[in-house]
Parts: structure tokens; C-alpha cells; sequence
């Protein structure tokens, strides 16, 4: 099989790097994202795909917009017999999606059609649920809306943030991925249409996403820092300025006091009313400062109970 892989950020490799070490198909080229200034120095460097496909000696195409004619040209000359997608960050139009015979299929970390859109493993984890999963799906026009083919449930942890569930999903996903083109390669491979009734959507995320509203009920909060980590984080205003949360703990009891205000500041950290119960910081950043402990913090801190936080 002819495979056409279409993706660019690290949970994209996972999957790249499956295909690439299967004996009996040939992956003919990786089409990803162009190069990105990065860093201080604002220093051109290549998405994560893109450096794997080269150490693998696969060709590599970096159009800035892959539906123009010269891209679509482009693939219907590498002759795909299929093209997987992985986190590819560009709509794929329905030209190209015509050119390979067995079409194109698509990893997508949740459990369609819950959660379609850009964010799926961060408003899992901010919702709270307790499950997720990865699918492998059809591309259709409309995002994330094609049939699925197969479906993996995945047991989110307590403890889990998008740090830590986004590579597990990924590496499931490209052992899914496998599963699904043998079934394609064999003719067996099933189309479920999504149920429309229970399709939900998610957005892609924005900076202001992370502010904390403390009105919130302290597990909300709570589940909403391990959805946001890394990013956008979760970060409240103090009176020296902006503080980055990164690890919190709902606290049991009621506060007297309006949310946002300091109740407590003892050997775990501070406490903080919601509008809900309270929430402990166990790891907080400062402004310019690396990420510490929530003891540490109130050691260079002084807070008092009634400090108020927005």
C-alpha cells in the first residue's frame, strides 16, 4: 500500500513512525507544516514530522496552503493508494480527498462524535470525564464528521493533564491506525456513520481560556488547570502581578468568604475560596520565576487570609 501521511507536531509521530516500519507498504511522501521561527533568536525550525520523515529518508512536501494546484498536482503525481492524517492543522479540500482509491482516514483523540473540533483531549480532561478514547475515522468536508472505522476507550487518571494524556492517546492511536489500514488493505474495513444527535464540538483554545473564575466550584477549576496544562495554563492576578497555577487539590468544607479570597496558607500551600467549596495551589509560577511549590511560593509570599485573588 501506497501511503500518502499527513500531519506535523509531535503527536503526529507516533503514527509516522509505524508506517514507516512496515515492511510491506511504502509511505511515498509526508506533507506537513513549513518551517516556523521559534525561540528568542526567532531561528527557522522544522515541525516534528518533518525531522522524523527525514531520518527515515521519506520525502517531504511543506506547502503553506496544500489546497492550492500546484500542491493537489503534487499528490496525484505521488500516486497514494490511501492518506492518513494526524494532526495536520490545515482543512484538506475535496480535491485531494478524490485522488487516492481507498481515500483517507484520520486519528482523532476522543470518542466521536463526542468532542469533534481542535481541543478534544483538553475538554475531557477539563470536563472531568473519566473516559476517553481515540477513533480512527474517514475525512469528510465537514471536520471530524466521516464514518468511523475503529474505536479504542481510554481510561483517563485522576491525576492526568493534557501533558500526560496527549502521548498516550497518541501512541494508541497509531496502533489503532495499523489495525485500520490492515482492515482497508483486506476489504474489511467497517464505515459507522456518527450518530448526529449526540455530536458535540469543541473549540480551539485561546490564552484567555486559562484566566481562573473563581466563581467556579473548586473541582471545575480544578479539572479545568489539568485540561489547560500546558497550555494556556491556568493563571490568576495577585498584587505582584500575574501567577501561572499549575497543580491544584479541591479542599472539602464551605468558606465564608467571597471566591477568590484567601482562606488558608499552611505547609501545603495556600487555599483559596471558590464559588464552590476551596482549592489548594500546589504548584504555582510566578511571573518571570520557574514553577515551585505552593510552600515555596508562600515562603517569598507572605499572603494572609483575606488576600484576595482576580
Amino acid at each position: 500500500m501506497r501511503i500518502l501521511f499527513m500531519g506535523s507536531g509531535d503527536v503526529a509521530c507516533p503514527a509516522l513512525e509505524r508506517l514507516v516500519r512496515q515492511p510491506d507498504w511504502e509511505v511515498v511522501a509526508v506533507i506537513t507544516q513549513p518551517d516556523r521561527p521559534k525561540g528568542r533568536n526567532r531561528r527557522l525550525c522544522a515541525c516534528p514530522a518533518k525531522e522524523l520523515a527525514e531520518r527515515h529518508d521519506v520525502p517531504v512536501l511543506t506547502p503553506e496552503k496544500v489546497g492550492k494546484p500546484e500542491s493537489i498536482a503534487a499528490i496525484e503525481a505521488l500516486n497514494p493508494d490511501i492518506i492518513v492524517v494526524a494532526a495536520y492543522g490545515q482543512y484538506i479540500s475535496p480535491k485531494i480527498l478524490k485522488i487516492p482509491p481507498l481515500g483517507a482516514i484520520n486519528i482523532h483523540p476522543s470518542l466521536l462524535p463526542k468532542y469533534r473540533g481542535a481541543s478534544p483531549i483538553q475538554w475531557a480532561l477539563a470536563n472531568g470525564d473519566q473516559e476517553t478514547g481515540v477513533t480512527i475515522l474517514y475525512v469528510s468536508e465537514e471536520m471530524d464528521a466521516g464514518d468511523i472505522i475503529l474505536q479504542r476507550n481510554v481510561l483517563i487518571d485522576p491525576e492526568d493533564t493534557a501533558l500526560t494524556l496527549t502521548p498516550r492517546l497518541a501512541e494508541i492511536g497509531a496502533d489503532l491506525l495499523v489495525d485500520a489500514l490492515r482492515l482497508i488493505e483486506a476489504g474489511n474495513a467497517l464505515r459507522q456513520p456518527q450518530d448526529e444527535v449526540a455530536v458535540t464540538t469543541v473549540y480551539k483554545l485561546e490564552k484567555e481560556d486559562g484566566r481562573i473564575d473563581w466563581q467556579l466550584p473548586a473541582t471545575v477549576i480544578h479539572n479545568r488547570i489539568r485540561g489547560f496544562t500546558p497550555w494556556p495554563g491556568g493563571f490568576t492576578e495577585t498584587s505582584k502581578g500575574l501567577l501561572k497555577v499549575w497543580k491544584t487539590q479541591p479542599v472539602d468544607g464551605e468558606p465564608s468568604v467571597a471566591p477568590g479570597t484567601v482562606v488558608a496558607c499552611d505547609a501545603e500551600g495556600p487555599v483559596i475560596a471558590t464559588g464552590s467549596g476551596m482549592l489548594r495551589l500546589l504548584e504555582v509560577q510566578p511571573e518571570g520565576k520557574k514553577a515551585m511549590s505552593g510552600k515555596a511560593y508562600l515562603c517569598g509570599h507572605p499572603w494572609q487570609p483575606g488576600d484576595k485573588l482576580a
